[in-house]
């Protein structure tokens, strides 16, 4: 007894080191998975993370077996099964025995592959306090009994994991709220410092011009008044970019703000986006501040057309101006750094995002991102 009771402490101590060095969630829980089946001397594990919509994701996993690795996964990442309906309707609440595992009879119905012996599983809510975050579950072949040692030893490991992904949550939600202070604190240090002195620069070029009536010297101060309203221009546009002002109000406002301070005339047809998740209407914010700079700048036109409509599950914004366009193929590599980073944000979302241009007939940006 007094011996189980020692490799309990030790698979616990095992398993805490493991956690209290990790800061990467994903890394974390594929780890903490192998090593947990190494000090346990189980076979196959895999992890769910569950959101409070009931969305599950397939977030780590060792050993699987060939028939539940399946073509990428598949048996683990479609439907649902005994364990997931049970906690979602709130009546998983500790470790149990799965005697039936839909997922394993699936893949035994429809001849996936090899179970490699595994008929069984334990499964064991992953929570912390009140806050459940998903399912551990491991196997062993030929094993169809997990031993109520086994199962309360299951159960302080999954609390222990429930609590890393909670602290690694935190401390994202920490390092999120500190890059928005410093944004702010840099916005508020160049608005302050390089933005004045910019328009100070433009008031004494237009000052020295009326002093002198040299063609060479007034030639040059006016060169040098473009060049600093430019700059001005392009500074008011980084300090927008750091810290949008108007987004407190709702992005209409802060895109019909921005289009008019980069001398743009926007036409703007918006609905429904009133209750935008805020890091869904901040990624549209930013996709959106780079369209128009890129209508500013390439299209040859002052008129855009914004659209933003938010249907049931998700929100759909279309950029168009009639400029230039340009030479673009949907096979060939996006031709800018501007393009790719939009393309990037909106893909982070689970989202979709198109080019429609041609030479000469202008350009369409199309981002639909889903909201849960």
């Amino acid at each position: 007894m007094e011996e189980n009771h020692m490799d309990e402490l030790s698979t616990l101590k095992t398993i805490a080191e493991t956690l209290n060095q990790a800061n990467d969630l994903d890394l974390m829980l594929n780890d903490v998975l192998k090593k947990l089946l190494h000090v346990t001397g189980l076979q196959t594990g895999w992890i769910f993370l569950i959101d409070e919509k009931g969305r599950y994701k397939l977030s780590a996993h060792a050993n699987l077996p060939p028939a539940l690795s399946f073509k990428r996964m598949k048996p683990m990442c479609e439907g649902s099964c005994w364990c997931l309906d049970r906690y979602q309707d709130q009546r998983l609440t500790r470790a149990v025995n799965i005697i039936n595992c839909k997922r394993i009879e699936d893949a035994i119905e429809f001849k996936w592959g090899d179970t490699q012996g595994i008929s069984h599983h334990a499964t064991v809510p992953l929570r912390a306090g009140d806050e459940k975050f998903g399912l551990l579950n491991v196997a062993s072949p030929d094993k169809k009994q997990f031993s109520n040692e086994e199962l309360a030893l299951l159960e302080s490991v999954a609390f222990q994991i429930g609590t890393a992904i909670k602290r690694i949550n935190l401390a994202e939600n920490e390092q999120k709220l500190a890059l928005m202070a410093e944004r702010n604190r840099l916005a508020q240090d160049l608005h302050d410092s390089v933005n004045q002195l910019l328009f100070s620069l433009t008031l004494t070029a237009r000052a020295a011009k009326e002093m002198t009536t040299d063609e060479n010297v007034l030639e040059m101060l006016s060169y040098m008044q473009e060049l600093s309203q430019e700059a001005l221009a392009e500074m008011r546009a980084l300090i927008w970019q750091l810290r949008p002002k108007g987004l407190e109000e709702g992005i209409a406002v802060a895109l019909n703000q921005y289009a008019k301070m980069l001398g743009l005339e926007a036409t703007l047809d918006i609905s429904g986006v009133k209750r935008l998740p805020n890091h869904i209407e901040e990624a549209l914010w930013r996709i959106a501040q780079e369209a128009l700079n890129n209508c500013k700048r390439h299209a040859g036109t002052k008129e855009v057309n914004v659209t933003v409509k938010r249907s049931q599950n998700k929100v759909d914004m279309t950029i168009q101006d009639e400029g230039h366009g340009f030479q673009y193929e949907d096979s060939l590599p996006l031709p800018s750094m501007g393009l790719s980073s939009m393309k990037e944000r909106t893909e982070k979302l689970n989202g979709s995002f198109t080019i429609e241009t041609k030479v000469g007939k202008g350009t369409a940006i199309h981002v639909t991102i889903p909201i849960a």
